[in-house]
């Protein structure tokens, strides 16, 4: 450190972006270069691709893309069902056959975009002219979305991809599935549980499929306090198509009579005609 003629302290200074730093080794691979030409060189490491700042604004991209793809739904459902449902099953056509009825019934179809139970769906609603949406995801393996998807966008989070699902749909329906089904079926239950999302059916389709879950929630999780006896009542269990759509449809109208309700809870009247 040097000294200026009044015998003030000179200490180095230097410059990153706005920031000011006097004092200190200097970044020797900083010293002698801007801000901009570093950007525009292309020698060096590619390694900050991967860093948590740049994941950071990859995370608010998706986000971004997610948003903008589907701000303009319609009302939506949520369909979710194992990828290895083979298109011979009951369970595909039932998948088909919900989907239809959802279309019928004026509600776009957002799936994972998969195959299987997810691709039934898509089918079912994209046969029936409505919207079908797939909200894919970077998986280790190839997969696309499938081909009966009309609206769809490919995710490498899977927690941006859950937020979609909740964001822009108005209920959840469960084809039987595996562990990826399961979490997205806890996830949503949490999210009711603890008001989070309010007035949102959670359907259960195949009693048969789902009945050891519903009994082990039951006998075990109620039995021992680690749940309310009443948390139950938040998954609806059915095997009938126009049911589960019945059951969305009830929801809508008792979230839409909510919603224009004042903070009060009371309707307002409308006003009453002015003589002139």
């Amino acid at each position: 450190m040097s000294q200026t003629d009044d015998g003030a302290r000179r200490r180095p200074i230097r410059h990153r972006g706005p920031i000011t730093l006097r004092g200190g080794e200097p970044d020797p691979q900083m010293a002698g270069t801007t801000t901009d030409q570093r950007l525009l060189d292309r020698r060096g490491s590619s390694d900050w691709v991967h860093t948590d700042p740049w994941r950071v604004l990859r995370i608010q991209a998706e986000f971004v893309e997610g948003f903008g793809l589907l701000a303009d739904l319609p009302r939506a459902v949520s369909v979710f069902g194992s990828a290895r449902t083979p298109r011979d099953s009951a369970y595909y056509a039932t998948g088909e056959q919900l989907g239809a009825a959802l279309a019928d019934a004026g509600y776009a179809v957002i799936t994972g975009g998969g195959p299987g139970a997810m691709e039934a769906a898509n089918k079912g609603a994209c046969d029936a002219g409505g919207t079908s949406v797939g909200l894919g995801i970077e998986l280790p393996f190839e997969q696309e979305l499938n081909e009966w998807v009309d609206v769809g966008v490919l995710f490498r989070y899977f927690f941006v991809r859950k937020t979609m699902f909740v964001k822009y749909a108005q209920a959840f329906v469960i084809l039987p599935g595996g562990f990826g089904t399961l979490d997205e079926l806890f996830e949503a239950l949490t999210l009711v549980q603890t008001r989070k999302v309010t007035r949102f059916p959670v359907i259960l389709f195949g009693s048969e499929y789902w009945a050891g879950l519903v009994d082990w929630i039951r006998q075990t999780m109620v039995a021992q306090g680690t749940v309310s006896p009443g948390d139950l009542d938040l998954l609806h269990v059915t095997d009938d198509v126009a049911e589960a759509v019945a059951i969305i449809q009830a929801a809508d109208a008792t979230r839409a009579q909510h919603e224009s309700e004042p903070p009060g809870g009371q309707a307002v009247p409308d006003p009453a005609p002015v003589d002139d």
